[in-house]
């Protein structure tokens, strides 16, 4: 796979939007407009770096992105005149570049995908609509003609090409573009039409926020998040388990690191996992002694933690607990409210039941427990 750069045009003013705060960087929901489209690149494995094309008076902006592979310069004049600074940044690192303006914060990986499997066989591909509307030509409020839609689209961004290629054409063009496929027209190189989509529109106009935000809105309601965990621990010599921090009577105890509560890790594994955050080995290693003997519920305490942190909401917790002995069914009541107390959810919204392994295996032989668990996790 070719190595593929990103070039964010954030460099303009937004004058048509109005206001003293240009408006890649006004928030949108918690974030700033730019860092939507940021954090898409960021974070897709098929970009390897970023390019952040700025006007000199927004410098401070630039916080808070340390954690991304990002190269940040400073615009020129003209949006054409920006995109030659980025990709000059990049000359000779990469294969394919694509160049987004930062006022299309919510371009998809899908589109990404899409641009990047097709400039393996062309010089260059961008999104964009077909135009379905009727198209007319007027003067003073009045149609004067009309005009034929077929074959008409409506451009978007990201636009991608060979970086040599693109580079090589604003070297040689003169004066201003509409865009950057028009740059690549007229170098002569081919552009693939991929497929765009509605939600990837330009922020232009102060309304164009208030449809911004319902998109957003719509999006975090649509954010649903499913971790499945799983633990085992094998019995040893003691008088008591512990399951969801609570302390059964029994014969044995549970063999491990910390208390081995074998249900409360895999509910803490399932949170990890809904937030793709790891599990409790990589958060707390077994090989830290300042865990040996820990209670487990700092671990799913740090796991709740990290959701809120994330902006997401634990909406669902079910633990099943494998074993032939002791009983649950006494205790489920107990584990349930202890899990909610910690997690800080309703009761409600917890789910302890246990099964048995029908005598088969390590659980049916009474060597140990098995526990599972899965978490749904809502954006707030």
């Amino acid at each position: 796979m070719t190595d593929t750069a990103a070039v964010i045009v954030a460099a303009g003013r937004g004058s048509r939007v109005g206001g003293e705060t240009p408006k890649q960087w006004r928030l949108l929901g918690d974030r700033m407009v730019v860092e939507h489209c940021l954090s898409i690149f960021a974070e897709h494995p098929r970009i390897s770096q970023l390019v952040l094309v700025i006007h000199p008076d927004d410098r401070d902006q630039v916080v808070g992105f340390e954690g991304w592979p990002i190269k940040t310069v400073h615009g020129a004049d003209t949006r054409r005149g920006s995109v030659l600074v980025g990709l000059r940044a990049i000359a000779g690192e990469f294969d394919h570049v694509l160049i987004h303006d930062a006022a299309r914060p919510f371009l998809s990986t899908s589109i990404i995908d899409e641009i990047c499997d097709a400039l393996e066989h062309n010089d260059g591909a961008a999104p964009a609509l077909p135009v379905v509307d009727a198209l007319w030509l007027g003067s003073n409020s009045f149609v004067t003609a009309c005009r034929d839609r077929k074959d008409l689209f409506r451009a978007q961004t990201p636009q991608g090409f060979s970086l040599p290629k693109i580079l090589a054409a604003h070297l040689a063009h003169d004066g201003d573009a509409a865009d950057d496929v028009a740059v690549a027209l007229a170098m002569g190189l081919s552009v693939k039409i991929v497929d765009g989509e509605e939600t990837n529109f330009k922020i232009t106009h102060e309304e164009d926020f208030t449809r911004a935000e319902s998109v957003l809105k719509l999006r975090q309601c649509m954010d649903i998040r499913v971790g499945n965990g799983y633990d085992v621990h094998r019995f040893c010599e003691g008088s008591s388990v512990i399951l969801c921090g609570i302390s059964i009577p029994y014969s044995h105890r549970l063999q491990g690191h910390s208390d081995a509560d074998v249900a409360m890790h895999a509910v803490t594994d399932a949170i990890y996992g809904a937030l793709a955050l790891g599990d409790i080995g990589q958060h707390f290693p077994p090989s830290d002694p300042q865990w040996r003997d820990a209670a487990s519920q700092i671990f799913l305490q740090h796991a709740a933690n990290l959701a809120a942190s994330e902006n997401f909401r634990i909406t669902n917790v079910d633990c099943t607990i494998i074993c032939e002995e002791p009983k649950i069914g006494p205790y489920a009541a107990q584990m349930r409210a202890s899990l909610a107390k910690i997690m800080g959810i309703a009761i409600g919204a917890v789910s302890v039941k246990a099964t048995t392994s029908e005598r088969l295996g390590f659980v049916g032989r009474r060597e140990g427990i098995a526990s599972l668990a899965t978490a749904t996790l809502a954006k707030l």
